[in-house]
């Protein structure tokens, strides 16, 4: 069921708490504890509140007056609070059985165990943040590059809900202004004919096409590409796979059929993440272990964002050679390639690649490092990688998903209007785009879809 953003209309009948740093040991450990029942834990634990935003130190007691741990306390009053709700935080040493100790005092004194992503859910529900910043929270936590974690701090400062909410103004004052028309028809101005509405329908379109951009590059900041290396068996995949990487993630012999599972690596371009499967190469298989290998490299490149086509130029013309092995593959509809000429350090001749080829071409060696760096940027330009750090924020898939719907009922609407001067239709079509913009920040949300996201946050968070 869709709902108003989901906010309760009473207070928080529980209060939560949880470890809120890493498990192991560390020099210190925080146990945060939110909700209406703060006070009174406090008067427990450590002899009542300390004072709000200041940090004392206290002797943390158990509920038979034992000392379980020392440390700072910390007090933030509602609404002015991560949470919006009474919150503590109890600073202790950052032991794994100290740290058991204290959650279990705090949970005896009346609170209960936080589920995964609690403190962000209440957060949201209580307006201090929204979908989109609660979302980036978690993708700070869980960056991968640099270029990643500062994408995640943009979205938590609200650069990416601010251009979706000026968007979604933009929808809102249309759907206003064709109403407008369709109520007042008296007007001696056809609103519904006039070109400021098209001039402003052309403007909206645009905004949609440049933010749908910078979403695909925060997605693709965040979730990276999978790609796969394909060929025969020799055409380098495991030398390129270990150049790739930087290391010797793959065997490397001369022997034919050497890789028969997937090896699958992790590495980043320019703070882009790449995941990167090495592959058995595909040719008839001699036993049954390297036909289950076979049937692994297809379906990794059935499922498979981009595929790094190798190919041997020792053994004749590549053209024909890139032919025969794409027909040999899965349908690649919308997985980009790459066609990868290697061991051009035994080639003598030196053929100039052909432009006009149905996929990139680049020239490399993979045994002595060649042509790498061009094949990087071919990587990059192929997978839209030229992402300026400059103005990036991290963006998900169901970003995206709602942004193309919403685009999607623009266009339908716009198509309304000029074909049926529907403007009836065409202010239904911006009502559907409204509300797909809304998902985005979670204006509108499923129980569903919050319980899926903020289940994935860490316990604390």
């Amino acid at each position: 069921m869709a709902t108003d953003k989901l906010k309760s209309d009473s207070p928080k009948a529980d209060t939560i708490a949880a470890v809120a740093t890493p498990s192991g040991r560390g020099g210190v450990g925080i146990v945060r504890v939110s909700g209406p029942c703060v006070t009174e834990i406090a008067e427990q634990i450590i002899g009542g509140l300390p004072p709000v935003r200041k940090a004392v130190y206290k002797n943390f007691l158990d509920q038979t007056g034992t000392i379980v741990d020392q440390g700072l306390a910390l007090f933030f009053k509602a609404p002015n609070s991560f949470t919006g709700e009474d919150v503590l935080e109890l600073q202790g040493h950052g032991g794994p059985i100290v740290m058991d100790m204290l959650l279990t005092t705090v949970l005896t004194a009346g609170a209960r165990q936080a589920r995964p992503g609690e403190f962000s859910e209440r957060a949201f529900l209580n307006d201090k943040i929204d979908l989109s910043q609660a979302e980036a929270i978690a993708d700070l936590i869980d960056s991968s590059s640099q270029h990643a974690a500062r994408g995640a701090m943009r979205s938590l400062q609200g650069e990416f809900s601010n251009i979706v909410r000026e968007l979604d103004n933009t929808v809102v004052e249309l759907r206003m202004y064709v109403e407008a028309a369709i109520d007042f028809p008296e007007e001696e101005i056809d609103f519904l004919s006039d070109g400021n509405l098209a001039k402003k329908l052309q403007e909206t379109k645009n905004v949609f096409v440049r933010l749908i951009q910078q979403t695909k590059e925060g997605a693709l900041l965040r979730e990276g590409v999978s790609l796969v290396l394909a060929g025969k068996p020799n055409a380098g995949k495991s030398s390129l796979m270990n150049q790739l990487s930087g290391r010797q993630s793959s065997i490397v012999t001369a022997i034919e059929g050497t890789t028969r599972d997937l090896v699958n690596e992790h590495i980043q371009i320019d703070g882009i993440p790449l995941n990167l499967i090495d592959t058995a190469g595909l040719r008839p298989a001699t036993d049954e272990v390297e036909e289950e290998g076979v049937r692994r490299a297809l379906a990794a490149v059935e499922s498979a964002e981009g595929v790094l086509l190798l190919i041997d130029l020792a053994m004749g013309d590549w053209r024909d050679q890139a032919l025969s092995l794409l027909a040999e593959l899965p349908t690649l509809e919308s997985t980009k390639v790459v066609v990868v000429l290697n061991k051009q350090d035994l080639v003598s001749r030196m053929d100039e690649v052909s432009e006009d080829f149905i996929y990139p071409v680049v020239r490399i060696s993979a045994k002595n490092g060649q042509g790498i760096d061009e094949l990087r940027s071919s990587i990059k330009s192929t997978f839209g990688m030229g992402i300026s750090e400059e103005g990036v924020f991290i963006a998900r898939t169901r970003h995206l998903e709602a942004l193309l719907l919403a685009q999607q009922h623009l266009l339908e609407g716009i198509s309304q209007l000029e074909e049926n001067l529907a403007g009836d239709l065409l202010a239904e079509e911006l009502r559907l785009s409204h509300q797909k913009l809304c998902e985005i920040t979670g204006e509108f949300s499923s129980d569903d879809l919050l319980g899926k996201i903020f289940s994935s946050f860490c316990i604390g968070k």
